[in-house]
């Protein structure tokens, strides 16, 4: 059990003491693929600090478009959780396991005695929460002002991670480039005209991955 703590450098500096009471209050949970973590008008009970495995975090619009802020791998906590329990407030937004997770979950009840009496423990919930803060500030940054065939460059080449085939759809593109999916779709159609990519129903296999990566780069 004790593990975990040291898969976040910010707890491994916790006294022993404290070390012992966090893994003895704490809960390991396993949580599969789908799982909707928390959502819109939930007030969180616990912290969750994922050891294994993503989770996305994403937003509704009113119009009913879907914007992926942020997502939450092995080793990291969650910024929407940490807020929404420091403010005593409910959830905005929505978190999903992409795959299979595994995390520990610090009940509230513990995350405020620890927040209150702990330095270490003031330091790693803030210096994550300001770190996340920061890539939120680069997502509007993006969506306001750099151009949407960069920005679908760049998520084609992140999303394939090497591979020549991407399992997505228009519409999860455009929740991961917070535009409309009629947008992503003018947009993939030019890049096959162009001959760097053909899409097929739920799939877009990149064709010409260096011309991809040099517009990703251009902006």
């Amino acid at each position: 059990m004790m593990d975990w703590i040291d898969r976040f450098a910010g707890l491994s500096t916790l006294e022993p003491r404290l070390r012992a009471r966090l893994v003895a209050q704490s809960q390991i949970v396993h949580l599969p693929a789908g799982t909707v973590l928390f959502g819109p008008g939930k007030r969180p009970e616990n912290l969750l600090l994922l050891t294994e495995g993503t989770a996305r975090v994403q937003q509704t619009t009113e119009g009913g478009r879907e914007i992926v802020l942020y997502r939450v791998h092995g080793g990291e906590s969650c910024v929407m959780t940490t807020a929404c329990l420091l403010a005593y407030e409910d959830y905005t937004a929505e978190g999903i396991a992409e795959t299979d997770v595994d995390a520990v979950a610090i009940p509230r009840r513990v995350f405020d005695d620890l927040i209150a009496h702990s330095q270490s423990f003031r330091d790693f919930v803030f210096s994550a929460y300001s770190r996340r803060i920061t890539d939120l500030f680069h997502v509007i940054e993006e969506i306001a002002f750099q151009k949407v065939d960069i920005r679908l460059a760049q998520k084609l080449l992140e999303l394939t991670n090497g591979e020549p085939v991407l399992k997505v759809t228009h519409a999860q593109l455009a929740a991961e480039l917070g535009s409309a999916r009629e947008v992503i779709s003018r947009q993939l159609q030019e890049f096959q005209r162009r001959g760097w990519v053909q899409t097929a129903r739920g799939e877009v296999r990149l064709i010409d991955r260096e011309a991809l990566d040099a517009l990703a780069n251009s902006g």
